[in-house]
């Protein structure tokens, strides 16, 4: 009769991957609560220049999104369930009009047409990753990064479920040429 007498690891049970309703436990304690591929992230709140920067931009699209008559824009925080493990609040949201079924009282549930995200020292590195590739992989039409430091607007655009970086350009001009946004009046 044979044994085996080697020490065995005891086999790790696979992290659960957190949803919504674990999202809705979090404490309201001023960081920003993010759940990507069922993993929880978290940032402090952001700087003023980032949030100049997204007073901006969001003055912007509101103009030429939400009083044209083109759809609804949102700042953070709001909640974007994107998929049942993805739940994000990306610094601007852009739903356009045929698709605002999307939108509930609590939160956005689905896939915006534009997500902006302003980078910060603590965020940068998500923004530029975990965030594009997730946007990427769920069919967010475009994604902008705002860098204020370098004055920087990358605007990425899905083709063929692959992001392409636009050309720079000022005005930006995007959502099929519905958008044009002077750089002038960001930074």
């Amino acid at each position: 009769m044979a044994t085996d007498m080697s020490r065995s690891t005891p086999a790790r049970a696979p992290r659960a991957k957190l949803g919504y309703r674990e999202y809705c436990c979090f404490p309201d304690d001023g960081w920003r609560h993010e759940i990507i591929d069922g993993g929880h992230l978290m940032t402090p709140a952001p700087s003023t220049s980032h949030q100049t920067v997204s007073k901006r931009l969001q003055h912007q699209l509101y103009m030429q999104v939400e009083l044209a008559g083109l759809g609804v824009v949102f700042n953070a925080p709001v909640d974007v369930q994107i998929t049942e493990h993805d739940i994000v609040q990306p610094d601007l949201v852009v739903v356009l009009k045929d698709r605002t079924r999307m939108i509930t009282p609590t939160k956005i549930n689905g896939v915006p047409d534009l997500v902006v995200e302003i980078l910060s020292p603590s965020t940068a590195a998500t923004d530029t990753t975990l965030k594009k590739q997730l946007y990427e992989r769920t069919g967010v039409a475009e994604y902008w990064i705002a860098d204020p430091d370098n004055q920087r607007l990358e605007c990425y655009r899905l083709i063929d479920g692959v992001y392409r970086l636009e050309p720079q350009t000022d005005p930006v001009t995007t959502l099929s040429g519905g958008l044009s946004i002077r750089l002038a009046d960001i930074w």
